[in-house]
């Protein structure tokens, strides 16, 4: 899910998502991946490299914080499809702090 949007909102390859974000999972830096891995990233500079990365963390931020929602209402008994589904569309983490 997460490469989907990666990919659509920076209308990159498939190739590209997945590894730039090998790269950074495996703890090398902006600078180092735009210098260095410039064959893997398909010529990606390093403020695309930036963008990618902070919407990276944001993407897997809100999933953490998704799910938290989500067990948390759990716990109370207060699930239901319609909130579920609510849950699941939620793009932003102010809308999962309003459900």
């Amino acid at each position: 899910m997460i490469e989907k949007i990666l990919r659509d909102e920076f209308q990159l390859q498939e190739q590209q998502v997945r590894q730039v974000l090998t790269l950074i999972d495996a703890g090398n830096t902006i600078p180092f991946i735009a210098r260095y891995r410039k064959e893997q990233t398909g010529n990606m500079d390093d403020q695309t490299l930036r963008r990618v990365a902070d919407r990276l963390e944001q993407l897997r931020d809100l999933g953490a914080r998704r799910a938290e929602v989500t067990r948390l209402i759990g716990e109370q008994g207060l699930m239901n499809p319609l909130l579920a589904a609510a849950l699941a569309g939620a793009t932003t983490r102010a809308e999962l702090d309003d459900l």
